[in-house]
């Protein structure tokens, strides 16, 4: 008798598969819940996921071709703006005054794009659904665990201050990442699953209360709901709020401080730390342009160069560092950014502009401009945006009427 005839078999691909697999599986579900009770979780974790999809990827050669993706980069005029900022925090080392320091930090800038781009150019070009519904199984385990932390307390996990504020970062991380999460199941046409995600994350944050947290999820689904009707008006408002508010920080605080001196009284923290960054402005207008050096707003705070109730904000932190030439590239930058992410894949746009806007809101309130974590977080939401951009390549199943199949069944 002849043998039946098996499909070809190559254990290589196998692999390839399983890595890939796995490496989703600790980007989307594995980072997302253990962020909650690890402050190192994404910056430990995220490299080594992404260090599995470029192995899986070297084997099966699934991947986008890179020398055509690295010219469209290259021509990318965000891309470039946003080169320009890295190679001018390159130059302030010159006259930082905490040269070792920010070396150090510049150096973890760097590695976070280099792992960034090498996660970009590994991403297969078509995803598979199976990979990319992981994220919001990933986003719902982890506000589940972060809902049980903060109902019942997180000393049961914790042994000490080593992760003191993980569940901060933690909730931070899936505030931005449920945006891509939500913008991947509506593009499946799971409206009602993307609502119950997003609901799920907004209990998780309004059971460990955080004004960070609520404040930037309000923000990012009020520009979901904008561009969700008015997808043109949606994207312009979150470019121009962005760039003008980069552009415009220094003016900030003389605008922000009368107004808050009404509210609250003029001793509130809010308040000083809005003069402190006023006199920062008055005091050195022409520092305003060179910037005072990478890594200073921080470092300065502890030798008396920066008031030490000055903003920890990126806003604040740009114009400090980098002055105008720093913060004016990375307004147009991020405007460029926005306004790209908003022609590609209609059914992403709203998703992408929250995510922004989430960002974004999560930067000016408190998060240094350069911290390990927040740009491993970024960089986790840009890939993930990347990946499920390219799983839209089919909408739907083709559908094959009761008149067709019938014909064909009685015509064998």
């Amino acid at each position: 008798m002849p043998r039946a005839s098996h499909p070809t078999v190559d254990p290589a691909l196998d692999a390839a598969a399983l890595l890939r697999r796995v490496g989703f599986f600790s980007l989307f579900v594995v980072v997302p819940v253990v962020a909650q009770v690890a402050r190192r979780a994404s910056v430990i974790i995220a490299p080594i996921a992404v260090v599995l999809l470029v192995i899986a990827s070297a084997i099966d050669n699934r991947q986008r071709a890179v020398r055509p993706g690295a010219f469209r980069l290259l021509r990318s005029p965000a891309f470039l703006a946003g080169m320009l900022v890295v190679a001018w925090s390159a130059l302030s080392l010159a006259w930082t005054p905490f040269l070792s320091a920010a070396a150090e930090r510049l150096a973890n800038l760097a590695a976070v794009i280099g792992l960034t781009l090498l996660g970009y150019f590994a991403l297969p070009d078509r995803m598979r659904s199976a990979n990319l519904y992981l994220l919001p199984l990933g986003i719902t385990a982890a506000s589940i665990v972060a809902i049980m932390l903060g109902l019942f307390g997180d000393t049961l996990v914790r042994d000490g201050g080593e992760d003191d504020g993980a569940l901060d970062r933690g909730l931070i991380l899936i505030t931005l990442l449920v945006w891509p999460a939500v913008a991947w199941l509506r593009s499946r046409r799971r409206d009602r699953e993307a609502l119950a995600v997003a609901l799920l994350v907004a209990l998780a944050l309004g059971v460990s209360p955080n004004l960070t947290q609520i404040l930037a999820l309000a923000v990012g689904a009020v520009a979901f709901a904008v561009t969700s009707f008015r997808p043109r008006l949606g994207t312009r408002l979150t470019a121009g709020i962005a760039a003008a508010l980069l552009v415009a920080a220094p003016l900030l605080p003389f605008v922000a401080r009368p107004v808050g001196a009404a509210l609250f009284g003029p001793l509130a923290p809010g308040v000083l730390s809005l003069k402190s960054w006023q006199k920062v402005v008055t005091m050195e207008p022409v520092r305003l342009i060179t910037g005072h050096g990478f890594e200073t707003a921080l470092r300065g705070r502890f030798v008396g160069l920066v008031p030490m109730n000055a903003p920890t904000t990126a806003l604040f932190e740009f114009w400090y560092e980098l002055g105008i030439v720093g913060a004016f590239a990375a307004a147009f930058a991020l405007y460029a950014s926005v306004q790209r992410a908003g022609r590609d894949g209609p059914l992403l746009v709203p998703g992408a502009m929250a995510a922004f806007a989430t960002a974004f809101t999560v930067a000016c309130i408190g998060v240094g401009l350069t911290v390990v974590w927040w740009l491993t977080a970024i960089a986790m939401t840009i890939l993930v945006f990347v990946a499920i951009e390219r799983g839209q390549f089919r909408t739907s199943r083709p559908k094959i009427s009761r008149l067709r199949r019938i014909r064909e069944d009685g015509s064998g």
